[in-house]
């Protein structure tokens, strides 16, 4: 018996240290090497502190802001802890909110914040990111068309000049890999660190 056992047992420690220690600690490593920042969480360093990460959302809630799109994630409640309450932007708890399209809940939800939107002066037709959640409820861009939605508002709040504003959102569109692979973005946080840096 123990002719087989310790074969067995040979492979099992061997793989476990091919891969389960060898192998995470090289693509570790390999990846910290070649892709330090995103390695490192795509950290957003100003003056020395860091703000943000550019690969997840965080809420920017002021008027002089740009905001993102609205967020699904939740945290226990403080309460009942088989329960759970809205905490947006959290990101120790990525969710999406698992909405289908013919939720009431989802058509009342994103009923309200159409009105809200529209009663701060946002014109129709309004942008689909603008009133729905992403299905991290941590996504850190926003398309253009939300971002050219809020100029009015951060204009009034900043007492800029909105053309002035239209170019900065301009300048910061990532646009699809090779011009076909992806979606025209905005990272929300460029944006409002590039808008700190106008004044």
């Amino acid at each position: 018996m123990t002719q087989h056992l310790r074969p067995a047992l040979v492979l099992l420690l061997l793989f476990t240290a091919l891969t389960g220690l060898a192998y995470p600690y090289a693509v570790t490593g390999l990846a910290a090497l070649l892709f330090p920042n995103q390695a490192n969480g795509s950290l957003v360093i100003r003056d020395n502190t860091i703000v943000g990460s550019s690969l997840i959302g965080q809420n920017f809630a002021s008027d002089r802001y740009f905001q993102p799109r609205p967020s699904a994630t939740s945290t226990p409640d403080p309460a009942d802890s088989s329960k759970t309450v809205d905490a947006p932007y959290n990101a120790a708890n990525s969710s999406g909110s698992n909405l289908g399209p013919t939720s009431k809940t989802l058509i009342e939800r994103v009923s309200a914040a159409a009105q809200a939107k529209r009663a701060e002066g946002w014109q129709a037709p309004l942008p689909a990111d603008a009133l729905t959640t992403s299905a991290s409820g941590l996504d850190p861009d926003m398309s253009p068309k939300n971002a050219l939605a809020q100029v009015e508002r951060v204009a009034r709040a900043r007492g800029v000049a909105p053309q002035k504003l239209r170019a900065l959102v301009e300048t910061q569109i990532s646009r699809p890999w090779l011009g076909f692979i992806g979606e025209p973005r905005v990272n929300v946080l460029a944006l409002n660190l590039a808008l700190d840096a106008l004044h």
